[in-house]
């Protein structure tokens, strides 16, 4: 879940912790020749989740992995931070589509 070269940051809200990190959507390619200069993507997306804090997110069922939707891309990192902030309160808020903290609730994690 935790991608290890992502930067992750964090916000507690309402009990709970909301980790996210922006990511390049195309970052530049490694394979080119040394000294040449790479491509620069400038849009990003992101990766988040919601846990109580100190859970840990590599075991199954202690945290709430979401990401941005399909195609979507954000013109800077800030952007990109405030969405998934945004995503993730919702998260909390119970008032995501898709996502709940309820199991993180009822199942005593």
């Amino acid at each position: 879940m935790a991608d290890k070269t992502a930067t992750w940051q964090t916000v507690d809200y309402e009990g709970f912790e909301i980790h996210v990190s922006p990511v390049a959507k195309n970052p530049p390619d490694a394979s080119f020749a040394a000294g040449a200069p790479a491509a620069q993507d400038s849009r990003y997306t992101y990766l988040g989740y919601v846990c109580h804090p100190g859970a840990d997110p590599h075991i199954p069922g202690h945290a709430v992995p979401f990401h941005a939707d399909g195609e979507e891309s954000f013109a800077s990192q800030d952007e990109a931070l405030y969405e998934a902030v945004h995503v993730g309160r919702s998260i909390v808020d119970g008032t995501h589509p898709d996502l709940t903290v309820l199991p993180l609730v009822t199942g005593g994690v």
